[in-house]
């Protein structure tokens, strides 16, 4: 599942396939994420920064290279033009709030089959996809950065 956060907007879910590889990631940003930022701004579009984590898929030559065109010195991740700190949920906001929140909704009650799971997961992403909890989440992601910096970029969680 991919999702991606822009200003105070969440964009997807996008179920990719299983047995994600590099190319099949690479095949995602060339065809189906350009539909996905259909409505952003061409101003907003060539400023703004992409950002994934150190999946493997991700870190693929062809990936990388991708990136370097489309979003040049504005992406971030695994050998990309700005690091970003491996394991480092902390800061990540789709980690730190939207999957948590997603899930908690999801699974509120069994799951009787994949065609519900699915339905769940559009249903959950659609009620935490609102103008209050991406402002929220932008709170707490610069928060989280300034307690990151404070901390020498230690563990710091537990200072939040």
């Amino acid at each position: 599942m991919w999702t991606g956060i822009l200003s105070d907007q969440i964009i997807g879910p996008f179920e990719l396939p299983d047995g994600l590889n590099g190319e099949v990631y690479l095949d995602f940003l060339q065809n189906h994420l350009p539909s996905l930022l259909e409505d952003v701004s061409l101003n907003i579009y060539r400023e703004m920064w992409f950002q994934q984590d150190g999946c493997p898929a991700h870190y693929a030559r062809s990936v990388r290279e991708y990136l370097d065109e489309e979003f040049p010195g504005r992406w971030i991740g695994r050998s990309g033009p700005i690091s970003w700190p491996g394991r480092s949920p902390d800061l990540n906001p789709l980690d730190f709030f939207y999957w948590g929140a997603v899930k908690e909704k999801v699974y509120l009650k069994a799951i009787e089959s994949e065609f519900e799971l699915r339905q769940r997961i559009a249903e959950a992403a659609e009620f935490v996809n609102n103008g209050r909890f991406a402002r929220k989440i932008a709170r707490s992601l610069l928060k989280r950065c300034r307690v990151c910096i404070a901390a020498e970029g230690k563990h710091f969680e537990h200072l939040l």
